[in-house]
């Protein structure tokens, strides 16, 4: 009988089986993968699904129906992470916190994260799981993301942990010169992931390297479908 795999034999398949074939070959970025436990980020109850190449529910949300409340799968997750080219000295938005996991990379790669959350119970879950995992320099705030921040800062990276139908063009102008963009935009069954650099104050350049089909972000436009 085989032996029942340990969690690191699990974590080392994830990254060679999952995450290397998808072209994430940053050793910095494999290293965080190997490092940061993925296992204390996901619901108890889905635990022995952490390291397997799919998207994971989160319970907690207000409605699980809600779509979107779940983690992303580790390929994509870490692709994202690698594709953006984070900076020390960067500062980070994420929209969509989810578990917290996303943020926990981010925070390895950047000086300060902010993460958006709009589902209350979400939101105070992964803030108390990044606390006890020794994140601090995280601040997850319960807020829709897809509203302007009230005060309209500007970051140097802005990662939208969920998929959408467009852009917002808000969300470009809160983009310092320089800054990027990662976010999954189109409607199922044909998404692309868009990497947005901002090269102006009036310009930006955008790279659209792979498929992926991922969960809609909560309250994002949606273009008009007419029938006829």
């Amino acid at each position: 009988m085989n032996p029942t795999p340990t969690l690191e034999r699990l974590r080392f398949n994830m990254i060679e089986q999952q995450i290397r074939p998808w072209d994430v070959l940053d050793l910095e970025i494999l290293d965080l993968l190997s490092n940061i436990r993925r296992e204390d980020y996901v619901p108890p109850a889905h635990r022995a699904l952490a390291f397997f190449d799919m998207e994971i529910p989160l319970e907690g949300a207000a409605s699980a129906k809600e779509p979107g409340q779940c983690m992303l799968s580790p390929k994509v997750e870490a692709r994202m992470l690698q594709d953006l080219h984070i900076q020390k000295h960067e500062s980070v938005l994420e929209i969509g916190t989810g578990s917290g996991f996303m943020a926990a990379l981010l925070a390895q790669r950047a000086a300060q994260v902010l993460t958006l959350e709009i589902d209350t119970a979400l939101a105070a879950s992964a803030a108390e799981t990044l606390r006890r995992n020794g994140v601090m320099n995280v601040e997850v705030r319960q807020a829709d993301g897809s509203q302007p921040l009230p005060s309209g800062p500007t970051f140097d990276v802005i990662v939208l942990s969920g998929s959408v139908a467009r852009i917002p063009q808000g969300l470009l102008g809160s983009l310092k010169l320089g800054g990027r963009l990662a976010a999954i935009v189109g409607d199922e069954p044909m998404m692309r992931a868009h990497f947005v650099t901002r090269v102006s104050e009036g310009k930006w350049d955008t790279v659209q390297p792979w498929d992926i089909v991922a969960p809609r972000l909560l309250n994002f436009p949606a273009p008009s479908r007419f029938n006829f």
